[in-house]
C-alpha cells in the first residue's frame, strides 16, 4: 500500500501503527464521504424530493459497487472502530440529514411515521446495496437495480403522504 501511495513503508507506519490504524482512517474517509454525499444531494432543494432520493438511491448503489472489494476489508476490521465515537458521530449526523429530508417529503405526516419511514429507507438501502455489490455488475445492471429500488421508495412515500408520485 505504501508503495502504491508513493511513500516509504517507515513513512506510512509513523501515521499508522498497525493494519487496524488504516483500516480505521480508510473507514472514517469513507462514512464521511457518504454523509457528504448524502447531504449534497438531500439537501438540494432545487429539486423535488422525489428526484433527490432516486438521485440519493443511484448514487449510493453506484458507490456501493465501486467500493465492493474495499468494504470486505473493511468489515474484517468493524468489530475494532464499530462503537467508536467517530462512528457514532456519522451515524447520529446521517440520521440528522435523512430525519430533515423527510420532514420536507412528508410534512403532513406525523414525526413517528417520518422517523419510521426514514429508518427503513436507509435500513433497506444499505442492507440491499451490500448484497447487490457483491456480486461484480455492470452500468446498466447497477442503473436498472438503483432505479427499481428508488421507485419503490418513491411510490412508498407517495402512499404515505396519501397521493401519487408528482
Amino acid at each position: 500500500m505504501a508503495e502504491r501511495a508513493g511513500v516509504s513503508v517507515g513513512s506510512l507506519y509513523q501515521y499508522f501503527p498497525n493494519k487496524a490504524a488504516i483500516l480505521f482512517r480508510l473507514q472514517s474517509d469513507e462514512w464521511r464521504q457518504t454523509t457528504d454525499m448524502l447531504g449534497r444531494i438531500l439537501a438540494d432543494r432545487e429539486k423535488t424530493p422525489f428526484a433527490r432520493l432516486r438521485l440519493l438511491v443511484q448514487a449510493f448503489i453506484r458507490s456501493e459497487c465501486e467500493e465492493a472489494q474495499m468494504r470486505v476489508a473493511l468489515n474484517d476490521a468493524a468489530p475494532l472502530y464499530r462503537d467508536a465515537p467517530e462512528a457514532q458521530a456519522v451515524k447520529a449526523a446521517g440520521k440528522d440529514i435523512v430525519q430533515v429530508f423527510m420532514c420536507e417529503a412528508l410534512p403532513d405526516v406525523p414525526q413517528v411515521t417520518r422517523r419510521l419511514a426514514g429508518d427503513l429507507i436507509v435500513g433497506t438501502l444499505g442492507a440491499a446495496g451490500k448484497q447487490f455489490s457483491e456480486t461484480p455488475r455492470t452500468d446498466p445492471e447497477i442503473a436498472a437495480y438503483a432505479d427499481a429500488m428508488a421507485d419503490m421508495f418513491c411510490a412508498y412515500l407517495a402512499d404515505l403522504n396519501g397521493h401519487q408520485r408528482p
